[in-house]
């Protein structure tokens, strides 16, 4: 018996992709998932190609793997289309965070400070860590204590976007802290820009 190919089966060579389709199915039996995600249970393929034929969709391996393997009944370009987009959203949320180094003096000055502050603020609404480091040099360490203060003022002046990610830490002749951008607190900074502008 000869296979079925769904009106809307993709007639071009798809060997660049990771999915069988249709005719490309070489299994004898598979477990079938309607194009609502619905299970439809354990057809032969012959039978499923059947199904997708009569539905005017494609057959797609989804999991080859499985015991029986699993395919969805689907239009083959638009799953095609999700796939890449979610794997695009995938490898952007996978894509490693950077981390942006800003550096004080003990005696940084109220002016160097917001100028430092700023730049940190668009590091973190990009997305970015942001590493505060307080250098000292020789006998400048005795004054820690002010450099501990001042990384506090730090966290406070960027606490409305961002949260700790590592506490004030000791690192020899520096201490620093890492901030982290934190979403929500930013969804709620950019709606009260947004009205501000507005208004």
């Amino acid at each position: 018996m000869s296979p079925f190919y769904p009106p809307s089966s993709p007639r071009g060579n798809q060997k660049d992709s990771k999915y069988l389709v249709n005719k490309q199915i070489r299994v004898p039996e598979l477990r079938v998932v309607d194009e609502n995600g619905k299970m439809l249970g354990i057809f032969p393929t012959q039978e499923a190609l059947k199904i997708a034929f009569e539905r005017e969709l494609d057959l797609v391996l989804i999991a080859p793997q499985a015991n029986p393997p699993v395919a969805k009944i689907t239009d083959y370009g638009k799953f095609i289309f999700e796939q890449q987009k979610k794997e695009k959203q995938q490898r952007k949320h996978q894509a490693q965070q950077q981390l942006k180094e800003i550096r004080f003096k003990w005696r940084t000055d109220t002016h160097d400070f917001n100028f430092k502050v700023r730049h940190a603020r668009e590091f973190l609404l990009e997305g970015n860590k942001v590493k505060g480091t307080v250098i000292f040099r020789g006998r400048e360490i005795v004054h820690q204590q002010i450099g501990e203060d001042l990384l506090q003022r730090f966290v406070d002046a960027l606490s409305d976007i961002s949260k700790i990610d590592q506490e004030v830490n000791s690192e020899g002749k520096k201490i620093s802290v890492i901030l982290a951008p934190d979403k929500t607190k930013i969804q709620q900074y950019l709606k009260q820009q947004s009205k501000l502008q507005q208004s």
